[in-house]
């Protein structure tokens, strides 16, 4: 297998409360991002909550039920066309909760992991309206161990670590982060790389929702914290190629995880 992964990002904007509509701009930039074979992706990243947005007081009729509809399309997609899919995360109903969930698919169909965020944002009252997830983010693809984070998870050092701990290389973020938070964006984004020597794959969404505006930027920083892609505030199809013998260099380099001291703290 190869180290060298190349990863396409689906920066997007999103329709508040608009099930069918999202479905459908999500289906065309999927086929977008594999209609070059030249620039093919071996993985595909969806941003936050792509499915409803924060239409939250009407989340329990909007919420994808069991994730069913999410699932079906996006293993189909993978099937289709040989290719890893973390797909961002949805509003999943189940019974009477909704959660804000992550799927990720693998090359063929496969769903190999899925993820409800467990840090809710109080200041888009998740805390009113969804669930708290109860479980790490862990996967493996392409036999590359990985993890999943959403959004305002990134605040938090704890689960990134944990992961890497554990083995992951990579960490996958799908958000919905809005202004005027760039500075804090970026800022926790390359933190996170560095003190856990892993890549970071961010991607945020753009447009605008009620009061709040998204300004993209989605991210790929490498365990160096050094900056592989960063997209501007427009929709579109970012694309980037990392080396993934970079995290085992870091590593070797400065044994961060060989000089913890875990009995300490």
């Amino acid at each position: 297998m190869s180290r060298t992964w190349n990863i396409a990002l689906l920066q997007l904007d999103i329709a508040s409360g608009d099930p069918d509509a999202n479905f459908a701009k999500v289906e065309s930039a999927l086929n977008e991002a594999v209609r070059s074979d030249q620039d093919k992706p071996d993985i595909i990243v969806l941003p936050e909550m792509w499915n409803a947005s924060y239409a939250l007081e009407r989340i329990g009729e909007l919420a994808d039920v069991e994730g069913r509809r999410t699932r079906e399309m996006i293993s189909a997609f993978c099937r289709e066309h040989a290719v890893n899919v973390v797909a961002g995360s949805v509003a999943v109903k189940r019974g009477n909760r909704v959660t804000n969930t992550s799927f990720a698919f693998d090359r063929g169909g496969a769903m190999v992991a899925e993820y409800s965020k467990i840090h809710l944002f109080r200041l888009m009252e998740e805390d009113k309206h969804l669930t708290a997830g109860q479980h790490a983010g862990r996967m493996t693809l392409d036999g590359i161990p990985a993890g999943l984070a959403i959004c305002y998870d990134l605040r938090f050092p704890e689960p990134a670590r944990k992961l890497a701990v554990d083995g992951a290389i990579m960490l996958f973020l799908p958000a919905q982060w809005p202004n005027p938070r760039l500075n804090h964006w970026r800022t926790l984004i390359a933190a996170r790389a560095i003190e856990n020597q892993m890549f970071v794959i961010a991607c945020n969404r753009v447009g605008s929702e009620g009061k709040s505006s998204f300004f993209g930027h989605s991210m790929i920083v490498d365990p160096w914290g050094d900056i592989v892609l960063e997209g501007g505030e427009e929709e579109g199809v970012l694309r980037a190629s990392i080396d993934l013998e970079a995290v085992d260099r870091a590593r070797r380099k400065i044994r961060v995880f060989e000089d913890r001291r875990p009995d300490l703290y």
